[in-house]
């Protein structure tokens, strides 16, 4: 992650006006905030939807950011309520993961393994909770640390440690219960 001090003097420099500045932000923490939305969506053009309606949300009010604090978990936040509000607002149904792999990664039947399995995760990180998702995710996706996760979530490191372990027994509980 970047230096938060630096994200802070870049938000106050674009509530002054300087657009760049926030262009800055946007392309810094754009790649983990998608791939945050993607794993509490599941469904790429939601989890793109989401984010960009985040930073939306971000720009409009940027002045109540407090620049004290983390920008990333500012921005978190305002990611997580479009994701929750994105979740409400969808039917549910099926999806189909998109490829991301290009062709020739092995053989088709490789492709196929890696992209059950990967179906077969998502859809497991789906049925958790948003507490242990969100852990999850921060950790394994976003490769935040217990203290930044904490600071993200506003919860005690402890707190985090544990929801994750438990999250963690509960994926592997799902994961295994599936192939037998």
């Amino acid at each position: 992650m970047q230096n938060p001090d630096d994200d802070g003097a870049l938000a106050q420099r674009a509530v002054a006006g300087d657009v760049e500045a926030f262009e800055v932000l946007v392309t810094r923490h754009q790649r983990v905030l998608f791939k945050v939305a993607l794993r509490m969506l599941g469904d790429p053009a939601d989890a793109s939807d989401a984010t960009q309606a985040a930073f939306v949300k971000a720009f409009q009010n940027l002045r109540s950011f407090d620049p004290r604090f983390r920008f990333f978990s500012w921005m978190y936040r305002i990611l997580l309520n479009e994701c929750l509000n994105a979740r409400r607002g969808r039917r549910r149904h099926e999806q189909e993961e998109a490829a991301f792999e290009l062709a020739g990664n092995g053989t088709p039947l490789d492709a196929l393994e890696r992209s059950e399995r990967r179906q077969r995760v998502q859809k497991a990180l789906l049925a958790l909770t948003d507490e242990y998702r969100q852990v999850i995710v921060l950790r394994h996706f976003a490769d935040l640390s217990y203290d930044d996760i904490a600071a993200t979530l506003e919860i005690p490191a402890k707190v985090v440690k544990s929801r994750l372990y438990s999250a963690r027994q509960r994926l592997a509980e799902m994961l295994l219960g599936e192939m037998s």
